[in-house]
């Protein structure tokens, strides 16, 4: 059996606990065999390279983009606990008062935190993926009420466990605080490395994801900031040109499956496993996002020939057509504003989309109402 780290001592809340220490990548004593996940690793690559290939049946990639990124932002907060859903996302970003309010600010936080790493990386001045840019974007994601005791922005200055109601009986305790700058500083070096013996891109990011797991370098957040990881060298690494992959959902369906082939890695020295499964999930839900993109792109089209086609339509509201992909929730009010024009102008271009039936009126209200595009969001929450 392979062995991929060593246990240290380690007190925490006057408790002894035996904390893991991952050995550096690659795996070794084996080596990883990349021979074995050939077929696994193509039929990954493939799918990837299909979604990419599909986002051009759109007018723009934005409209696939607002989805994507928001979707991969709330099932990847969903993991951890939060009770957000897509339309309080929605709402939330248009004005509207939403339930879960603290929820939806942890998802807008993971909004904030993957730009400015998707900034950076555009950036030809911008940091690369490093640990300061990590940190920045940690910062981001635990701003506000419910992160401001968990040191955001830092690294971990002590011993954190996982699972189990104290330290003695953990499910896994992660390196002691004193070993988490030179562990990362060895995984930063991992992913700068111009070659890796024999591993293609998906693979190490499959390692780089399950060993930034293994860190754990941060009090809270480490699920989200590792899986945001995941996105960033996925574009960094050409594999897609946007995110419009939201690999958590398949994290979340298989929940119980990814922890326990993380676990594995160290219990057992399982990587293969691991990588098995990470590519698996990398194609599924590559596939799951082309089917999406597809049925967006068919809503879209079908609704854009009937608007065409209607007596009442006019200039104003082929525009407010054209925004509603990155504006499904809204009121004439923020439609006078988007179009820059008059009030009256807005309502009669909101009025002639809801005559067909694309938007529909939400609150059942003479004043103050709002709208949505319903059957859009319907697919993206689906």
């Amino acid at each position: 059996m392979r062995v991929t780290g060593r246990y240290i001592t380690s007190t925490t809340l006057g408790e002894t606990v035996r904390a893991f220490v991952p050995d550096a990548l690659p795996p070794a004593s084996p080596a990883l065999e990349a021979a074995r996940f050939e077929t696994a690793n193509r039929a990954a690559e493939l799918a990837l390279a299909r979604l990419a290939g599909v986002s051009g049946l759109v007018p723009s990639v934005d409209w696939l983009l607002y989805g994507a990124v928001r979707k991969e932002a709330l099932l990847t907060s969903q993991i951890e606990g939060t009770q957000a859903t897509l339309v309080d996302l929605f709402d939330d970003e248009a004005g509207f008062a939403v339930r879960n309010a603290d929820d939806v600010e942890e998802v807008a936080n993971y909004l904030r935190a993957f730009r400015l790493v998707q900034d950076n990386l555009r950036d030809p001045s911008g940091l690369p993926i490093s640990v300061r840019l990590l940190c920045d974007a940690h910062r981001l994601l635990l701003d506000g009420a419910r992160g401001s005791g968990r040191q955001p922005g830092e690294l971990r200055r002590s011993q954190n466990w996982i699972g189990g109601t104290r330290p003695g009986n953990a499910v896994f305790v992660p390196p002691p605080p004193e070993s988490v700058a030179n562990l990362l500083a060895d995984l930063e070096r991992f992913i700068h490395q111009s070659q890796s013996p024999g591993l293609p891109p998906l693979t190490r990011i499959a390692l780089v994801h399950a060993q930034f797991e293994t860190i754990h370098p941060f009090l809270d957040g480490n699920g989200r900031i590792g899986r945001l990881l995941i996105a960033a060298l996925m574009e960094q690494w050409q594999l897609l040109p946007e995110p419009l992959l939201y690999l958590s959902g398949y994290l979340k369906q298989h929940q119980a499956e990814y922890y326990r082939r993380l676990s594995a890695i160290r219990t057992d020295g399982d990587w293969e496993g691991w990588v098995a499964f990470f590519l698996e999930g990398v194609a599924d839900a590559a596939a799951e996002a082309e089917r999406n993109i597809i049925e967006i792109a068919t809503l879209v089209t079908t609704d854009r020939r009937r608007l065409l086609a209607a007596d009442r339509s006019s200039l104003a509201s082929h525009r407010l057509f054209e925004m509603l992909p990155v504006m499904p929730r809204f009121t004439v009010e923020h439609v006078r504003q988007a179009l820059d024009t008059s009030f009256p102008t807005a309502n009669a271009a909101v009025k002639a989309l809801e005559a067909l039936g694309i938007v529909t009126e939400l609150t059942g209200q003479k004043k103050n109402r709002s709208y949505g595009y319903q059957r859009y969001i319907a697919l993206l929450a689906r």
